[in-house]
């Protein structure tokens, strides 16, 4: 007996080597945001093994990072921006990632990353409401844009995101104003609307939720990212999506490489991997995000996702806006939503 378990234990230490000599690449990416098979692959492919880790907030993943070394990152523009002032990420070997010229051009030469130096696009979207269309006719969204959730009539039928940079966004679109105002008057007003829709409507919360009460039908409007609207519009046919006339935030969320990553090689080949089109195609299906490759996203706007607008969120509105890192801003703005969550 002691020899079989002395010939059991060499054998685990021995299967335990071997796992423990592929190269290990670490990836930190939003929830809900791959197909995990593509990520198999990978590692088939390769002989590698993929450490897969979630984030639900661009500044859960800038705290994690501060303590662990991770060799691909996919936070979002604002976040890229801090990141690269911040001298933190690694300039890309653009060599080692041919897919990168599929990339639209659209999506190049933006703010957070004017010299296309340190990032890839991974997926892009737009935030809008997503509303019941046999409750609300498309013509009163349509007229009142995010106004409609300072309208008595939807009392605790709203969804609301608990996030404050969505939740300003929302109220200085509302009021005219760029989400990347640095004027207090403005930041202040923002802060009044929403304390007055607050107290009049009664909205509900949500993180993550808000995805699985839509689909249910728990609630009549929402405010939703433009993938998880693809998908709740795929599985409810009472539901549409609207991007305010007002303005909204048109998002890039981008692949980087932390200037202290365990494997910036394996980082390279990870990135290239991830642009391939038939990859694109399976992590886009999946999630409902849009691909930043035009032939991808178009093949699947006329086939998985025909008739549903939210996946292809609109272009060249000269109200929509990205987000701009400014460190002054988003420490009032914290103050400010930190009173709102507590206010009655």
């Amino acid at each position: 007996m002691k020899k079989i378990l002395s010939i059991f234990v060499v054998l685990l230490i021995l299967v335990g080597c071997g796992s423990s000599d592929k190269p290990v690449l670490r990836v930190y990416n939003w929830g809900e945001y791959i197909d995990e098979d593509v990520i198999y692959a990978f590692e088939a492919e390769y002989g590698v093994r993929v450490q897969y880790d979630n984030f639900f907030s661009n500044e859960d993943m800038y705290t994690k990072i501060a303590s662990e070394s991770y060799d691909v990152l996919i936070p979002s523009d604002y976040m890229i921006q801090r990141l690269i002032e911040e001298d933190k990420l690694m300039e890309l070997d653009f060599s080692k990632i041919p897919n990168a010229v599929n990339i639209d051009a659209e999506y190049r030469d933006r703010h957070f990353d004017p010299e296309n130096k340190y990032t890839v696009p991974y997926f892009v979207g737009s935030v809008g409401l997503v509303y019941n269309k046999n409750v609300i006719s498309p013509s009163e969204v349509e007229a009142k844009g995010w106004d409609i959730l300072r309208d008595t009539q939807y009392t605790d039928r709203i969804f609301f995101y608990n996030s404050e940079r969505d939740a300003f966004m929302v109220a200085l679109k509302a009021l005219g104003y760029s989400m990347n105002t640095e004027n207090e008057q403005e930041l202040n007003a923002a802060y009044e609307w929403l304390v007055a829709m607050k107290r009049e409507v009664n909205p509900v919360y949500v993180d993550d939720y808000v995805i699985d009460g839509m689909e249910a039908g728990e609630k009549d409007i929402a405010i939703m990212y433009s993938g998880d609207a693809t998908y709740v519009l795929s599985v409810n046919d009472d539901l549409d999506y609207i991007e305010p006339h007002q303005g909204t935030n048109v998002w890039i969320d981008a692949m980087v490489i932390p200037k202290d990553a365990p494997n910036s090689e394996l980082a390279h080949t990870f990135i290239n991997y991830i642009l391939e089109a038939e990859n694109q195609e399976a992590i886009s299906v999946k999630v409902g995000y849009t691909s930043p490759i035009s032939s991808v996203a178009q093949k699947i706007a006329n086939d998985d996702y025909a008739g549903i607008d939210a996946y292809l969120p609109r272009t060249n509105y000269d109200k929509d806006e990205e987000f701009y890192y400014n460190a002054e801003t988003k420490v009032i703005l914290g103050d400010l939503w930190s009173k709102l969550i507590a206010s009655n």
